[in-house]
C-alpha cells in the first residue's frame, strides 16, 4: 500500500468519526424527535414529569405523566452567550496579537507568547471555579450596577443586575477561554507578513498602528476569519465553565443581560442525571436531540465558515 493511501485512509476517518457521531444521536434520539416534533426547538417549557408515576401513552409513545420537551430558552441562551464572548474576544484577541507581532521583540514577545498559549492549556473546569469564586462577586456587587447605572437609558443593561450569575459574566468567562486561539493563530500570521509590505507602508508615511490595521490585518483577514470560528465553535460546545456561571436558568429567556441563562451543552450536563432517572427513557432521548441540535448548529457555522473564506479569500489555490 503505497504512502499516499495510508494518508488518504487516516485522512477519510476524520469526516467519518463526524458522521458517525451525528448518525449515532440522529438514531437514538429518533424516538424523541419524532414524538417532540418541529416545536422542540420554538417550546420554552423543559420538564421530566411525575418520575414517580407510571409512564402513560402519548401519541404512541410512552413517557412520563406532565413531560413536556421544548429548548428555545436554549438555543436562545447558547446564541447569547457565544456572541458576546466574540465580541469582547475578538478586539482582545486581534489588538494582542498585533502587539506581540510588531511591538515587541526578543525574549519579552516570547515570554508574553508562552503566557497566551498556557492560558489556553487550563481546563474549563478551573475557568468556572475562578469565575465562581472571583469574577461573580466582582461583577455583581460592584461591575454590574456601574454598568446598569451608566447604560440605563438602554433597557438591555439596565437594573436588575441580579447576583452576578447570568448571561452576561458566562459572556466575559468565555472570551477568556477563546482569547488565546484568536492571539495565537493572528500572531503567527502577522507576523508571517512581508517586510516590504512594512517598509512601504511606513516609507510613505502610515504610523505602525495604521501599517498594522490597514496593510498587514487586511493579508490576514482569511486567517481572522478561520480563527474566529474556531473561537465560535469553542464558546458553544463550552460546558462546565458556562454550567458554573450562567445561573442555570430553566424555562425562561433573559429580560437583560445580567438575567440566569442556560445554554444546550450545560444543560445537558446539569439534567443528566435526572433523566436518568426516568423509566420509559423519552428524558435522555431528548437531551440526545438537544446534543444533536447543537452538533447541526456546529456543522452550519462550519460550512458557513467555509463559505465565507471562499467569498473573501478567494477558492483554495490548486496544485
Amino acid at each position: 500500500m503505497k504512502f499516499r493511501h495510508v494518508l488518504a485512509i487516516v485522512a477519510g476517518l476524520l469526516p467519518l468519526s463526524l458522521f458517525a457521531v451525528v448518525l449515532f444521536l440522529a438514531v437514538y434520539s429518533w424516538p424523541a424527535v419524532v414524538f417532540n416534533g418541529p416545536g422542540f426547538v420554538v417550546r420554552d417549557m423543559w420538564s421530566l414529569g411525575n418520575l414517580y408515576a407510571n409512564p402513560v401513552m402519548r401519541h404512541g409513545t410512552m413517557i412520563q405523566p406532565g413531560a413536556t420537551y421544548g429548548i428555545f430558552f436554549l438555543i436562545v441562551g447558547t446564541l447569547l452567550t457565544t456572541a458576546i464572548a466574540l465580541i469582547l474576544a475578538i478586539p482582545a484577541g486581534v489588538g494582542s496579537a498585533i502587539f506581540l507581532a510588531e511591538a515587541v521583540r526578543g525574549r519579552l514577545r516570547l515570554a508574553i507568547s508562552i503566557m497566551v498559549e498556557l492560558l489556553a492549556a487550563i481546563p474549563s473546569v478551573v475557568f468556572g471555579l475562578w469565575g465562581y469564586v472571583l469574577m461573580i462577586p466582582f461583577l455583581g456587587h460592584h461591575v454590574f450596577p456601574a454598568i446598569a447605572a451608566v447604560l440605563v437609558f438602554i433597557p438591555a443593561f439596565a437594573q436588575p443586575t441580579g447576583s452576578g450569575y447570568g448571561l452576561l459574566t458566562a459572556g466575559v468567562v468565555l472570551s477568556l477561554m477563546v482569547v488565546p486561539l484568536i492571539v495565537a493563530t493572528m500572531r503567527d500570521a502577522i507576523a508571517a507578513q512581508s517586510a516590504a509590505m512594512r517598509e512601504s507602508a511606513l516609507a510613505l508615511g502610515a504610523t505602525r498602528f495604521e501599517t498594522a490595521v490597514r496593510v498587514l490585518l487586511p493579508g490576514a483577514r482569511k486567517v481572522l476569519i478561520g480563527a474566529t470560528f474556531l473561537a465560535l465553535g469553542r464558546a458553544l460546545g463550552e460546558t462546565m465553565a458556562v454550567l458554573m456561571v450562567s445561573g442555570n436558568a430553566l424555562n425562561m429567556l433573559p429580560y437583560n443581560v445580567y438575567a440566569p441563562v442556560s445554554t444546550m451543552a450545560a444543560f445537558i450536563v446539569s439534567q443528566l442525571d435526572s433523566a436518568l432517572q426516568d423509566p420509559s427513557g423519552m428524558a435522555v432521548r431528548s437531551l440526545a436531540e438537544i446534543a444533536l441540535v447543537l452538533s447541526i448548529i456546529s456543522i452550519i457555522i462550519n460550512a458557513l465558515a467555509r463559505v465565507l473564506l471562499i467569498r473573501f479569500a478567494g477558492p483554495p489555490a490548486r496544485a
